[in-house]
């Protein structure tokens, strides 16, 4: 297969995606060569095609940093060398196993000078790529490292890990969100689903929330959750919106519970939260780097136990790459935008 024709998209200037050739690439030592067969588009995708990243793009640098596919060969003590044909996941950086201290930004692929993985070939470290689910397909598995990963280092890694009993606020229906709300239903979590629209929470409620707010028409929300939980509180803020939403995510959480940041979709404001933090005992954590691969290890295994399937809104073919992401610029519908190769 190697010497063969790869074809990949690159940002060739700010917004501006092109389609290349190049010839398909070797495994060198401990590496394996895998035919990629969806790729999983995220909000940092965006960014680094809009050059708002906070690392700079590099010239021609392929983006995206999630995708499922194929094992093709494997280069020599490779640990793939007799697993040709198996369907794998791609892990994006080199956080194995740890804190967050072994997380490196600069690793991660498809930002700054890492090529990532809108491309039909890649070749990675053995280390960088991870058994599937049985049960999902190609385009699901392709979702999880960086949506389905940062909600459970979210609900399962903090300092009130996910549990029968435990009650949850997610905001949105977003990649992330939907997998928070099915992991910690799946966990016997009880969750209140938040959202801008009734429709949306629909969708929710099918994913296994349990109550749900309509934040445009209740835009005081934390006085919701304080009613359905009796003036108590809830456990844990998944919070994706930032800072816009950090003092509802204060208030709707009891007293030594925690707020999860994940994203920064919101403009931010100056806010003091000192009162709240300190005289609540709340906790205030943010999420970076979506998890370790140990994390997503146990991740899979999870999935794989629950049968969760994560919801996918459109697939794009290779060549409407350009459409898909001017897809995920627009699109309200629920679900992950993935582009199949």
């Amino acid at each position: 297969m190697e010497g063969g024709n790869n074809s990949s998209w690159t940002v060739s200037s700010p917004t501006v995606l092109t389609q290349c050739d190049a010839p398909i690439p070797t495994p060198g030592p401990n590496q394996v060569l895998v035919r990629v067969n969806a790729i999983s588009l995220n909000h940092r995708d965006h960014t680094v095609l809009h050059h708002t990243y906070p690392l700079p793009t590099k010239a021609s640098l392929i983006p995206c940093s999630d995708g499922a596919g194929t094992v093709v060969s494997a280069g020599p003590d490779s640990s793939w060398q007799t697993r040709c044909g198996e369907v794998v996941i791609l892990y994006p950086n080199t956080w194995l196993q740890g804190d967050l201290s072994n997380f490196d930004v600069e690793s991660v692929l498809g930002g700054g000078d890492a090529h990532g993985t809108l491309t039909k070939y890649i070749v990675l470290d053995d280390v960088q790529v991870l058994e599937s689910p049985i049960n999902l397909t190609v385009e699901e598995a392709s979702t999880l490292p960086t949506a389905a990963l940062t909600a459970w280092n979210a609900l399962f890694m903090g300092p009130i890990p996910c549990q029968p009993g435990i009650s949850i606020v997610t905001q949105g229906t977003g990649g992330v969100s939907s997998f928070a709300i099915q992991l910690a239903a799946a966990a016997g979590a009880t969750i209140i689903a938040t959202s801008s629209s009734d429709e949306k929470l629909k969708v929710a409620k099918q994913l296994g929330a349990t109550h749900l707010i309509n934040y445009r028409k209740t835009p005081n929300w934390s006085e919701e959750v304080l009613r359905i939980t009796n003036g108590r509180g809830v456990d844990h803020v998944v919070n994706v919106a930032g800072s816009s939403t950090i003092e509802e995510s204060l208030l709707s959480v009891r007293q030594g519970g925690v707020v999860s940041v994940l994203g920064m979709l919101s403009e931010s404001k100056k806010t003091d939260l000192v009162p709240m933090l300190m005289m609540g005992g709340k906790t205030l954590r943010g999420v970076l780097g979506a998890g370790s691969k140990e994390m997503h290890e146990q991740l899979v295994k999870f999935i794989q136990h629950h049968d969760i399937h994560p919801t996918i809104a459109r697939v794009f073919e290779f060549d409407q790459a350009v459409d898909g992401f001017a897809y995920m610029e627009n699109h309200n519908e629920v679900g992950k935008i993935i582009i199949s190769a």
